[in-house]
């Protein structure tokens, strides 16, 4: 039953919403439809956010405090209506108000479309970051690109990925604030001009050949209880002169565009394609243009408020989220020394003392580079300075170690082998006072691996910060039932603080408990069956072990291992059906990289596996396979607390942190893992006996490499894995096309670099045992409690906190 101030906001809320439809939308109540009611839910709530919001961003520069400015080329925030009203306190009230109007909440949240502004676990980290950030009171600006279309939109057609826009914006985005006023020019190519302002003194003028504005757009960002809101500032791309009206008046109406679609292609697509040059610099385009406005736009108000951009690391922290925004090392360099005329060597303690970065992971090919050419022609003035820089950095190299050519090479600015690239994480390292990797494991691997060398030049520079996520969405929204259960079961601080779920663990031995444990579960399992019903035609029994797999498809994090291990159930099942098989469900759901084609191989196979699988009657429904298509935030919160066990199979040594293993052991799922990214620290914290570890190390997955091992002598030594092999590859699933999948078999045959058939039969045993837990009720729940009883360390406040006090030196106020 509400409160007397919940019943006031009730009313409050409901007048409200009757006037947005009726006098901002145009609508009247009968005639409005769900996406209409939910629009005008969405500005009602927005309007109980503003004041909070102007008043927590004139605070921050009144009291002079230090904000954080957070640069990431992804900001994946899902839905924000339940986000918000959740944060506000509002949720109850809120459905009253709707259901007075006639308004199921829960139906009409549907309309809202998931913002496309990411692609997996870096966009979502940082909406994670966001969130925390406003939650514990500390002053910051989120700074990203404002995507049309984001990434894409996943149709699955007979198996194959299809790439689509998605059509997010097509109906406007109720949270945000178009700021038409705040614009910032981004300038491309052109040439550098030396300029002599004294006898000993140069100044350097770039005149870009071409301009582009950045056009600021705010969504509030509210914390949890509502006590601060943050800006998540995000830039779209606006041509200046949108039009050549000589050529349309002359009848060139497609080439009277051209430069304005070109300009403004910067902000259509999150990630385009880079196999084509024209790719590529698009995609440096992108990554230029908003580290750009977002410097361009801190700097403006950092000289408003304090007049000298030398007390910028006193006032300023910017994050770099991963190398994407590495180019702001040289762009604040440039504001310093070319547009305010600080000297070199002052600039660069400035431009050092104000960024950190982030380092997301070692793959090669993640850790971008640019070609010399590329930068020279779209970034011609950054280069110069980027070449300055290295050769100051060099300098000092060799006065530390002279003569030590291969560790000049390794520590180069300037790749100078397979043609000359920039390496922006090279860059990023060199311009940070701090850089930070996201687990225990990956930032010792840092040290060990690709910034090896620049850890012997600077020791103390490389922290660790193992992410986490925000329990707000990922438990308190995503899993209310489980939430009102640990509520119950530990009080109501469990909302504030995530450290009093270890609470919990005492009721783990209890049989009450677990079964009201258990209910929870079934009951997020029943919605996700019915989503499965409904997207896949597929009946699946909400009673069998939901096997889940959700992130990007990718060869590092084995989705591959995963089918495989699922074909040789399959046999095992059909071979010896007498045996008392625990039913599962594998879940699998996840993009592929447009141009990724062994990934979108590897969806493929899953969809032909589960045509088999789920078509066999033999089985006796004992497995099912099910492929869930456009994954993305709010599916996730469908998945997420219906799993049982939690896929987090990466090749060890691969994995940076992950954040999705945190999530799911969060709402009870147990961990299938190996020894990679947090999951290191996920066993840490909830026991060996809650969680099964399979697979090489680290260490072992080095050496195997090192020696040259190949997939062949692993598959020989496995009589079910070479039959798994043997069946794909002669088109026992791909009857169409025998041959589909026989150069991907032998890659597992030959080099193996991810470990598939290395890993299998440790993984095959390690189901197994997760088989004989399932059958065993009470062990599992005993299990499945202590895993969200022990994981409340994995909190984002938890991270948030780590970077306010040891890299950003703000303080926290909550």
């Amino acid at each position: 039953m509400m409160t007397h101030d919940q019943a006031a906001d009730a009313t409050s809320l409901r007048d409200a919403i009757v006037r947005k439809l009726t006098y901002e939308m145009g609508k009247s109540r009968s005639g409005a439809r769900e996406r209409d009611w939910f629009l005008a839910t969405a500005l009602a709530v927005r309007n109980r956010v503003i004041d909070r919001w102007l008043e927590a961003t004139r605070a921050a520069y009144e009291q002079g405090e230090k904000q954080v400015y957070y640069l990431s080329l992804e900001f994946l925030v899902g839905r924000l209506l339940r986000d918000n009203v959740s944060n506000l306190g509002l949720l109850e009230p809120l459905r009253e108000a709707l259901q007075t109007l006639g308004v199921d909440f829960d139906a009409m949240r549907q309309e809202e479309p998931d913002a496309a502004l990411g692609n997996g676990g870096l966009g979502r980290l940082a909406a994670c970051f966001m969130e925390s950030l406003a939650s514990l009171g500390i002053p910051a600006f989120g700074y990203g690109i404002r995507y049309e279309h984001g990434l894409f939109r996943q149709i699955l057609h007979e198996g194959w990925q299809h790439e689509y826009p998605e059509d997010w914006l097509t109906f406007g985005n109720p949270w945000e604030f178009a700021r038409p006023e705040i614009a910032h020019d981004i300038g491309f190519g052109g040439s550098v001009e030396a300029v002599r302002v004294s006898e000993t003194e140069m100044r350097h003028v770039w005149h870009p050949a071409e301009t582009v504005q950045a056009v600021a757009y705010d969504t509030p960002v509210v914390g949890w209880r509502g006590r601060h809101i943050n800006t998540l500032r995000l830039w779209s791309a606006r041509a200046l002169d949108p039009l050549k009206l000589e050529a349309f008046n002359y009848g060139d109406h497609v080439g009277a565009l051209a430069d304005r679609v070109r300009q403004e292609a910067i902000s259509k697509v999150l990630y385009p394609s880079d196999e084509s040059p024209a790719g590529q610099e698009l995609r440096l385009r992108q990554e230029y243009f908003f580290t750009s406005a977002a410097l361009q736009d801190l700097v403006r108000r950092h000289l408003r408020v304090y007049g000298d951009l030398r007390s910028l690391p006193d006032k300023v922290a910017i994050q770099l989220n991963d190398t994407h925004p590495a180019i702001a090392v040289a762009e604040l360099m440039r504001i310093c020394v070319d547009l305010h005329g600080i000297p070199w060597d002052e600039a660069w303690e400035v431009t050092r003392g104000a960024i950190s970065y982030t380092n997301h992971t070692l793959l090669p090919e993640a850790l971008e580079s640019w070609s010399v050419p590329l930068m020279e022609r779209l970034l011609p003035r950054h280069m110069q300075i980027i070449y300055l820089i290295n050769a100051h950095h060099l300098d000092s190299v060799r006065a530390r170690w002279p003569g030590d050519v291969r560790l000049l090479s390794s520590v180069s600015l300037i790749e100078e082998g397979h043609g000359r690239r920039v390496r922006m994480g090279h860059l990023a390292f060199v311009g940070s006072h701090k850089v930070n990797g996201v687990s225990a494991l990956h930032s010792e691997l840092l040290k060990k691996t690709v910034f090896r060398d620049f850890h012997l030049l600077a020791p103390d520079r490389i922290v660790n910060k193992t992410n986490g996520v925000t329990f707000r969405r990922w438990l308190q929204q995503s899993n209310p039932g489980l939430t009102g259960l640990l509520v119950e079961a530990v009080g109501p601080g469990v909302l504030d603080d995530a450290g009093l779920l270890e609470g919990l663990a005492k009721q783990a031995d209890d049989a009450g408990f677990r079964d009201r444990f258990a209910s929870v579960k079934r009951s997020n399992k029943e919605a996700l069956a019915a989503l499965i019903r409904q997207q896949l035609d597929l009946r699946v029994d909400p009673d069998a072990m939901f096997d889940v797999q959700i992130k990007r498809i990718h060869e590092y994090k084995r989705q591959l291992l995963n089918i495989l291990e699922t074909v040789a159930l399959y046999d095992a099942i059909r071979s010896q059906p007498h045996l008392d098989w625990a039913p599962r469900v594998k879940i699998f759901a996840g993009k592929a990289a447009a141009s990724y084609h062994r990934a979108k191989l590897i969806i493929k196979l899953a969809h032909d596996v589960a045509r088999v699988v789920n078509g066999d009657p033999t089985v006796r429904d004992r497995l099912k396979v099910a492929f869930l298509p456009n994954y993305n935030v709010s599916l996730a919160e469908t998945i997420v607390p219906a799993a049982d066990l939690s896929e987090q199979i990466s090749t060890a040594g691969m994995e940076a942190s992950g954040t999705g293993n945190m999530k799911l052991a969060l709402n009870g799922a147990l961990t299938m893992g190996t020894l990679d990214g947090a999951n290191v620290e996920i066993l840490e914290h909830v026991g060996e006996p809650n969680i099964f570890i399979f697979g090489l190390t680290t260490e072992e997955v080095e050496a195997r490499r090192r020696d040259g091992t190949h997939g062949l002598a692993a598959v020989q030594a496995s009589p079910r894995l070479a039959e798994v092999l043997e069946a794909i590859e002669a088109g026992v699933f791909s009857p169409d096309d025998r041959g589909r999948y026989r150069e991907l078999m032998a890659s597992i045959r030959g080099h193996d670099y991810f470990m598939v058939a290395s890993d299998f039969d440790s993984y095959f045993q390690a189901q197994r045992q997760a088989d004989l837990r399932w059958r065993d009720r009470a062990a599992w729940l005993r299990s499945a409690a202590l895993n969200t009883a022990r994981v409340g360390w994995f909190s984002s406040d938890r991270t948030i906190a780590e970077y306010a006090a040891e890299i950003w030196n703000v303080p926290v106020r909550r």
